[in-house]
């Protein structure tokens, strides 16, 4: 049989095989890459339900739960439960990413531009899983866990990009509000990701180490930590103030000017959250509202980012089954 016949392709690549016989409809393309998204979230939470339950340690090892045993055993109790619990929604995670990537592969036309981001979230995730693997194997190094954070959040930037990007087309982006306000954009990115480097000190240095024993800690005063944070907080919602106010100066499109209204509200609910739980003692149950918060002020940043620009909808030619191509992932 020639080489370039479907058959063998399909054997070569899996994905191709799918693509050949599966056309999922846009909305299921947009779906996919929102589920990859929401999981993205939802593992930052439960990773925060491990520390805040002081079960960063509840199994011993990795990437075995004991050094006999794979999954969690019933000595290591509701700690290893709660532990082992987040390792496995790491699996639930890479499905929801596996199909974000089926889902691009096998779109009629084959937009390679998400195929690249599905990979890249893939990529992304098996890191974070080995980086997850050393703060065990290091006693929840504080260092690591900032890291094993700021990966995590990376993996919610490519998401969501790819999940705006399912629903628009491939063509050069053009953009929708004049030069300065782009420029702001920038400025409100930076400052947003120096915001969340500085929670990860506050949380390193802070009272939740993540278990029972005694853990290394950032060796950084707790409470000038925190005002740092709420200084990079306050300049985060001046940004988002002037944002919103400009966009409506420049009369925006109606979509963009909603974006920013989203993330004036997002980052209210967040700044009001972050000063109860510092006024009463860091509770466990405001630390984890906190962080849910955090993804979601990122998350709305990037959207009015996004907005800010357009991407036509310029549709490639479909290749032939029998395409060479089809073997590319």
């Amino acid at each position: 049989m020639h080489k370039g016949s479907p058959t063998i392709w399909g054997v070569l690549n899996p994905l191709a095989h799918i693509a050949s016989r599966w056309t999922p409809s846009p909305r299921t393309v947009q779906r996919a890459a929102l589920a990859a998204l929401v999981m993205s979230v939802v593992i930052v939470v439960t990773g925060g339900a491990v520390r805040l339950t002081g079960s960063g340690l509840g199994c011993d090892t990795w990437p075995k739960c004991t050094d006999d045993s794979l999954i969690v055993t019933q000595e290591q109790g509701f700690h290893g439960a709660i532990e082992f619990g987040n390792r496995m929604l790491t699996y639930v995670l890479s499905a929801a990413v596996g199909w974000a990537i089926i889902a691009a592969r096998s779109a009629k036309p084959w937009r390679h531009s998400l195929t690249k981001l599905g990979w890249v979230q893939f990529f992304i995730v098996m890191a974070n899983a080995v980086l997850g693997g050393i703060t065990v194997l290091t006693g929840l190094n504080p260092y690591s866990v900032a890291g094993h954070f700021l990966l995590a959040t990376a993996l919610i930037t490519v998401t969501t990009l790819t999940w705006q990007r399912t629903r628009e087309g491939d063509g050069s982006p053009r953009p929708r509000v004049p030069g300065p306000v782009r420029k702001l954009s920038w400025a409100l990115l930076a400052t947003t990701l120096v915001l969340i480097a500085a929670g990860t000190v506050v949380t390193g240095s802070g009272p939740h180490a993540g278990d029972s024993s005694e853990i290394r800690r950032m060796p950084f005063d707790w409470d000038a930590t925190v005002h740092v944070h709420a200084v990079a907080a306050w300049l985060v919602c001046a940004l988002a103030v002037a944002m919103w106010l400009v966009l409506r100066v420049v009369d925006a499109p109606a979509d963009t000017r909603a974006r920013a209204r989203d993330l004036l509200v997002v980052l209210l609910a967040q700044g009001a959250i972050g000063y109860v739980q510092y006024a009463t003692q860091v509770p466990e149950a405001l630390v984890a509202a906190h962080m849910l918060g955090s993804c979601l002020v990122w998350i709305a940043v990037l959207r009015v980012a996004l907005s800010l620009r357009e991407r036509p909808a310029e549709q490639a030619e479909i290749p032939s089954q029998g395409d060479p191509q089809l073997s590319a992932v």
